[in-house]
This record gives structure tokens, sequence and C-alpha cells, in this order.
């Protein structure tokens, strides 16, 4: 397989020369980017020196290695790899895939300061992709995965001088500053935060008064209206400080904490935007679960939502998850060759390869339209209706039942169901519930460059750049959209429907 893998062009591969017998540390291979990561690395640097995985055990799987064997390296992102050498991929998992039970959110990843210092001294890297994606997570948990554990990795790195960290954050760290968005420290839209003098935001003093409003609210509610009250507590100050979700804010409060507990070391952090699934590798259409996206394209497959707020001329930023799997990877062997220094690559779409809203709903509606039988776990039948993108004023209007003239009422009413009856509030319901967590996103005010990720590629040379592409412009939206994705969603993501009818029901009886 090594052999299949590594031929005389590759030989001259800046990325597979840096990385040969190198031992990183990835988190978060239970989720979605962290198996694509993890896939890669097996197939396209074989030489790697091993993989370590960070896993929290749990009740079915107490250790990482039984839980790995059972819930990661039995998923269709190894499928590839098991047809083209399926021994020499269960030889790779024993040899050079070392698995630890850990939690990293836990003081010495709950391992033991002894068993730690070894772990540390063992690695060349760690690659940090673990991450509460929930948009409307309570703050407490929110702030301990996606902020507070970061001390974790830096103490790791503090072991070892030489360590190199990748930390995966989201290029959402924006918040709600409008316009170009670079391969910077993002300044916070909302309340002021102190800034030193390194670039990043001193934020002792506002996690200290979060988790002063944490400790305030959990010793006046208990049960359910806790877990209630902790999500409103993290919008409410997401959007204090100039963030639409909890998700983002804690993400951002996370890159202040690795610049200033790192400073002087070896840092990258890699910011994707709404990750989707595979352009090509491992598979194209690869996904795994219902991604941001995903969710609203569900709801309308299933004529749930037909109308949402948006802006159609908005560029809404996309990238497929093989792209993002490649610019870890290719930072990572930089990281490593150069090392000492702090980095910010944006993996994104939307300034070298835009898709508006629009644009994205036109591909969808188009493909439903024509094909929607070819995508029987997504569609049920053939949508009735268009999905339609309306600013937020006649979103809002409509949904809390303000009445407008009655003409535009009833059209909008027959888009939404034709009746004023419980279906259609049903999904009223499930539209004002996803435009509640989605619908900052469908309106973009913003453009996510990457420059410096093109730059760094270039650097790398023509074979790194076949091996590792990172370029949004190779996506052909329409075929992209239409023909991979959906039928990714379709093949990957969504069970197979059990429809059982009336004449199958009397057959079984009839058996029985």
């Amino acid at each position: 397989m090594a052999n299949q893998q590594v031929n005389q062009k590759e030989s001259s591969s800046k990325v597979l020369g840096q990385l040969r017998g190198k031992r990183v540390l990835i988190t978060g291979t239970t989720g979605f980017l962290g198996k694509v990561v993890l896939e890669k690395l097996i197939r396209s640097v074989p030489d790697i020196g091993g993989i370590y995985l960070l896993i929290r055990g749990n009740k079915r799987h107490p250790d990482a290695r039984s839980r790995f064997d059972n819930e990661i390296a039995t998923s269709s992102v190894f499928d590839r790899l098991r047809s083209v050498d399926a021994d020499w991929f269960e030889t790779f998992l024993e040899e050079r895939v070392h698995c630890i039970t850990g939690e990293v959110t836990e003081p010495c990843f709950g391992m033991g300061e002894d068993a730690w210092q070894k772990l540390a001294g063992e690695l060349d890297a760690v690659i940090n992709s673990a991450a509460s994606v929930n948009f409307r997570e309570e703050l407490d948990k929110a702030l301990t995965i996606n902020t507070l554990c970061l001390e974790n990795i830096a103490g790791l790195a503090r072991q070892n001088a030489e360590l190199a960290v990748l930390q995966v954050s989201t290029c959402y760290v924006n918040g709600m500053n409008s316009g170009p968005v670079t391969e910077s420290v993002i300044k916070p839209a909302g309340e002021s935060v102190p800034r030193s003098s390194e670039g990043y935001y001193e934020i002792e003093e506002l996690v200290q008064l979060l988790q002063d409003k944490i400790a305030d609210v959990r010793a006046r509610y208990s049960g359910k209206t806790l877990e209630k009250k902790l999500v409103d507590l993290g919008i409410r100050e997401a959007n204090r400080y100039g963030w639409s979700d909890t998700y983002t804010f804690t993400k951002w409060l996370g890159e202040q904490l690795l610049m200033k507990a790192l400073n002087g070391r070896s840092l990258t952090i890699v910011r994707p935007s709404i990750i989707e699934s595979a352009l090509e590798e491992p598979a194209p259409g690869w996904i795994e679960g219902v991604k941001v996206a995903d969710a609203i394209i569900l709801a309308y497959a299933r004529e749930k939502v037909t109308l949402f707020p948006g802006k159609r001329s908005g560029v809404i930023d996309v990238i497929p998850v093989d792209l993002v799997a490649n610019a870890i990877v290719l930072s990572l062997s930089e990281a490593l060759a150069e090392p000492g220094r702090r980095r910010i690559y944006q993996c994104c779409s939307g300034s070298s390869n835009p898709v508006s809203l629009g644009q994205f709903i036109d591909h969808l509606m188009a493909e439903s339209k024509a094909n929607y039988a070819a995508y029987d776990h997504l569609f049920y039948r053939q949508p009735s209706k268009p999905f339609i993108a309306v600013n937020r004023t006649l979103f809002d209007l409509v949904v809390s039942g303000v009445r407008l003239p009655l003409s535009v009422t009833d059209k909008v009413l027959k888009l939404l169901g034709n009746s004023r009856d419980l279906k259609m509030l049903k999904n009223l319901d499930t539209t004002q519930s996803l435009a509640t967590i989605f619908g900052f996103y469908t309106a973009p005010d913003y453009i996510f460059h990457n420059d410096e990720l093109q730059a760094l590629s270039a650097r790398m040379g023509e074979v790194d750049k076949g091996l590792f592409p990172v370029d949004a412009r190779q996506i052909d939206w329409e075929v992209y959209l239409r023909k991979i994705h959906l039928a990714g969603l379709n093949r990957y993501a969504l069970k197979e429907r059990k429809v059982y009818s009336l004449r199958a029901s009397k057959q079984r009886k009839k058996a029985a």
C-alpha cells in the first residue's frame, strides 16, 4: 500500500517529506471533520510515524480502543482504504494508530500527570478539532469545550517546547462584523474587550464574568429550566459582544486563550467556513450527519419549510470537507518545517469562487424538480412549492402573525400549506426554529478571504497542490450542489425510509 501511495512524483512532495516519521495527536475524531483528517493522513501520508487519538470512553465502550474499533474504524469514510488494500489498512491501524482514553476538557486529559507528560514527549504535533458545534449550547458546556479546555492543549505544549499546535476554529469567529474578513485576529463587533500589544484580546476578566453569571443562574434554577436559562444566557452574552450564537462566541474566546498561552510558540489556527460534503475525497459527497445548510434542505424536502429569512444576493460560504482536511495537513506541515510562529488560515470559497444564496437555492430547486426520485431518502415526493428567501422584516411579520394586506397574506399562506390548519402551524414552528438558529448565516454581510492559505499552497509547489488541493475555484457549484452534495446526503447522511403498506402489513400478519 505504501508503495502504491508514494510514487516517484510524490517523493518530491514537501508535505510528505515533512510529515514522514512524525507523531501527531488528533482530538475530535468521533466528529465529521476529524474522521476525514484521519482518513487523509492514513491514505496520503503512509510514512507518518504514528497517529494518536484522544477518545473519551462511553458506557458501551469505556476504553478508547474499543470505541475506535466499533464507532470510528467501521465508518464508511474508510471504504476507499479498505477497497484498495484491506490488509495494509488493518495493519496500519494496529501498528500506528494509538488510542488514548481521555477527555480533552480534564486536566492532563484525565490521564494522570506522568502519562500526560510521557504523551507530550512522544508527540511532534497536535490537531485539536474537538468542539461543540451546537449554536445554542448551554453557556457552561460551550465555554468548557470551545474555550477553557484549550488550556489543556496549551499545557501539553508547555511540556514539549517543540510541539506544533493546530487549532480548528471557524470563519464565523468574525461574528457580526461586516465587509471583508481577512486571516487575522478578529475584533469584537459588540462591547469592547481589552487588546494586548501582541494582537490578541485579553479575555480573563470576561471569562470570569461569564462564569459568575453561570454560577448565578445555577443558584436560582434547576432541571430543564436551568438548561434553558443557560442557553438563553449564552445567546444574550454572545449578542452583547458581537456574535450571533454561543458557538462562534466561545470559539473566538478559544482563539484568544491559545494565542496568549502559546505566544512565541508554534500555533496555527485553521478557520473553515460552512463545512459540507466532500468534493472528491474520500468519495464524492461523503458526509456524516446533517450539517448547517442541510437542516434547511431536509426541512424543505419534507415540505416543512418553504419560506426563510435570507439575502439572495449574499454570498453563502460553503466549503467541501476534503478541502478543509487538506488545509489542515498543509498548514501542519508548514508548522513543523518552520516552528515558533503564529499563523491563521481561512478555508473558504466566498472570495475566490462565490455562490450566492439565490444561486444555492436555485440549484437545489432545479435538482429537486428534475430528479427528486433519485434521492429517495431525502425526498418522499416531489416538492410542490418553491423555496423562497425573503428579507427578515417580512419573514418576522409572517411568522409572528402580524396582519398583512390580504393579498400578500393569502399568497404567503398558500406557500406554507394552503390553509390555516395544524400542519401549517407546525410548519411555521419548524421554520421559525430553523430561522432562529441559522437565519444569521443566510443573510451574510461579509466576505471571507483566504489569500494566505492560497499563498501557502503555492509555496508548497505543484506536487502538493495536486495531493492536497485547497483552492475553491475548482468547485463547479451547479455540479457540486446538484449531483455531488444531494447524492451524498441521500447516500451517507440519511437512513432508508421505512414504508409499511397496508398490503405488506396483511402479508406479515398472514405469514405470522
